[in-house]
């Protein structure tokens, strides 16, 4: 499973990110790019210490920053199942070898 599959699959569902400098933010995933860079609605952001909170209406995560991501078993379970029929969908490789012809 693709970490860039996850998230685009993870749109819409809440989420936690933790960023390297300790502080977290709690939202809904609205888009995330090829740089892992995420906009973020309905957000509440905590401090690294934890005894500071603010409420923001969104917020964009430069993708270098985060250190990781939480988001639900339901999404996860999704992309398995999502990868599973793919790859049972795709024909079989034929030839393959080093031979010639």
């Amino acid at each position: 499973m693709l970490p860039l599959s996850l998230l685009k699959t993870a749109q819409g569902h809440p989420m936690l990110v933790e960023l390297k400098n300790g502080e977290t933010y709690n939202g809904h995933l609205v888009n995330c790019d090829t740089w892992m860079n995420i906009h973020l609605r309905e957000v509440i952001c905590t401090s690294k210490d934890g005894d500071r909170f603010w409420r923001m209406p969104e917020c964009y995560i430069r993708g270098n920053t985060i250190k990781y991501l939480r988001v639900p078993d339901e999404v996860i379970d999704k992309v398995q199942e999502e990868t599973k029929s793919r790859a049972d969908r795709k024909p079989p490789v034929l030839g393959g070898g080093r031979g010639r012809g």
